[in-house]
């Protein structure tokens, strides 16, 4: 798809104001240093950068995806889930929706090739799925924004202190994050909510904890959304590929505070490709700049005094995997890549009786969830089926205790890095969800659908919406994201966490990256 000079700028627009960088900013001549660059824009990036520019240091965020702050031809930033086009794939020339069929028929079509929101990334046994462009996985995340239950958290993250991440760090990125909670009595008589309602009915019937669930959407919109009022988004569907309005992502919250410090500056459709030390101390990274048919137009380098790792658990864990092994990060220990996993993430339907109907207006932000973790290892939001007609099903999203690790290696024959998950690994997590649905099934009489993940299949297992490790806080790096080897090097995304959050793990992505960051601000700067 052919883009003109004027459209790449306008699609490459930065929310900073920094558009079109100008052609002296990433010279590769002598130049002023960096202060600190932050690689992503997502959870922990943005508190990095927002906690940095408060401090006094100027701060460059270098993304890969674009900046979504440029509407389409429709007049939209965000394509609808239910009519993906050119923004909804990360270069990709078909799409690879979660869910791949309906009713028996193929969900998937061909779309042109473009730097689009959502990544669906193949591994050997599981697709990853991440959200591409100025805010990360806050772009296309549902806003499910839960604290881990307390007696869970030592499990999670066991070598950090428990009470200040409840006392200090959770709270401060709850704040941040704009989380709220739905009006329980606007919930129980809003018709977008029945699928919920329903999934309610059936959890309680058969003795499951049915809990809500806070969420970073604004109630508020979403009301006027129910009564005409506003534009749709949640109540239009719209989540897989970005919301037009409604929710608080990272655009609106931490980079947008970011923003008014007046000290970052964020480049999107840059991406960086090594990091190693430079003669005169700090690091030297060099940065690809991409097109929308994710092509690289040049190639800059670029001195930094500290270097931030927030592409994500696989951006970061892929990119410190191979500096390690081509010595370009010589220092780097032997447990980069290690302990990745999947959240337990699986997810599966039932098929309803006809007087159990879900709705035909599902509205896009979960609620609530099935809390069956103590006894069965499992916990489930009730999710939406947004598909506009009447479909007699109930869906869900399992995250489960699955013990299972995956290590990402650098192959130099084929120039890439591998992971080496194995879709059987995902027994764990399949059995863990069976003790909820089994019993629901066979209280309520239903069945499995199985027209969701492919032909017969009722389980899908495929897929990951939650990648968590790859760099491991204490093993890969220190207590508070040091990476070992290498002073000024730092981990601050969910490649810290080791494999599995017990719940949806924005929340605690961030609260850790407020921790972090003020202890390096406070000792290393």
């Amino acid at each position: 798809m052919a883009v003109s000079r004027r459209g790449f700028i306008t699609g490459t627009g930065s929310i900073f104001g920094a558009l079109a960088l100008p052609s002296h900013a990433f010279a590769s001549t002598a130049q002023a240093r960096i202060p600190a660059l932050v690689i992503g824009t997502g959870y922990g990036g943005s508190v990095a950068a927002l906690r940095l520019a408060q401090a006094g240091v100027d701060v460059r965020m270098v993304e890969m995806g674009m900046a979504w702050d440029t509407p389409g031809p429709d007049g939209k930033i965000f394509a609808n889930t239910t009519t993906p086009d050119h923004r909804s794939f990360w270069l990709r020339t078909r799409t690879k929706q979660p869910l791949s069929q309906f009713l028996g028929f193929p969900l998937d079509k061909d779309v042109p090739r473009h730097t689009g929101i959502l990544d669906a990334e193949e591994f050997g046994g599981i697709t990853v799925y991440q959200g591409r462009g100025v805010g990360g996985g806050s772009l296309v995340n549902g806003g499910m924004a839960v604290t881990p239950r307390r007696e869970n958290f030592g499990a999670i993250l066991p070598s950090v202190d428990a009470g200040e991440m409840y006392d200090v760090y959770y709270p401060r990125a709850n704040a941040g994050l704009g989380v709220n909670h739905v009006d329980p009595a606007w919930w129980e008589s809003a018709a977008c909510y029945q699928y919920a309602r329903v999934g309610r009915k059936h959890a309680q019937r058969s003795g499951f904890p049915f809990v809500f669930v806070p969420n970073v959407y604004d109630w508020e919109y979403m009301k006027q959304e129910a009564a005409g009022s506003v534009p749709r988004s949640a109540l239009a569907g719209e989540v897989l590929y970005g919301n037009n309005h409604g929710k608080k992502t990272l655009q609106k919250t931490y980079l947008a505070q970011a923003r008014a410090t007046g000290r970052v500056t964020v480049s999107p459709l840059h991406k960086v490709t090594s990091v190693s030390p430079a003669s005169g101390g700090g690091y030297t990274v060099v940065v690809d700049r991409l097109d929308t048919a994710g092509n690289t137009t040049s190639t800059e380098t670029v001195l930094a005094d500290r270097v931030f790792f927030a592409a994500g658990s696989v951006g970061t864990s892929k990119l410190l995997t191979r500096l390690r092994a081509t010595g370009a990060l010589p220092g780097l220990n032997g447990e980069i890549g290690k302990g990745w996993g999947d959240n337990g993430n699986v997810m599966c339907g039932r098929a309803n009786h006809m007087w159990d109907a879900t709705g035909k207006l599902q509205s896009s932000m979960p609620t609530a969830g099935i809390d069956n973790w103590d006894a069965g290892g499992a916990f489930a939001e009730v999710a939406p089926l947004p598909t506009g007609i009447e479909t007699y099903a109930s869906f869900y999203l399992s995250i489960t205790k699955n013990p299972h690790r995956a290590e990402f290696s650098w192959n130099p024959t084929a120039g890439r890095v591998e992971l080496n998950w194995q879709t059987a690994w995902k027994q764990p997590s399949i059995n863990a969800a069976k003790t909820i649905f089994d019993r629901i099934n066979a209280k309520e009489g239903t069945i499995y659908r199985t027209d969701l993940f492919g032909a017969y299949k009722i389980w899908g297992d495929h897929l990951t919406y939650h990648p968590l490790g790859g760099a491991v806080l204490g093993r890969a790096t220190d207590n508070y994201g040091r990476l070992h080897g290498h002073p000024g090097l730092y981990v601050i995304d969910g490649a810290l966490i080791p494999g599995n959050a017990s719940v949806n793990p924005f929340v605690t992505i961030t609260a850790l990256a407020e921790r972090n960051i003020e202890k390096i601000i406070a000792a290393d700067l």
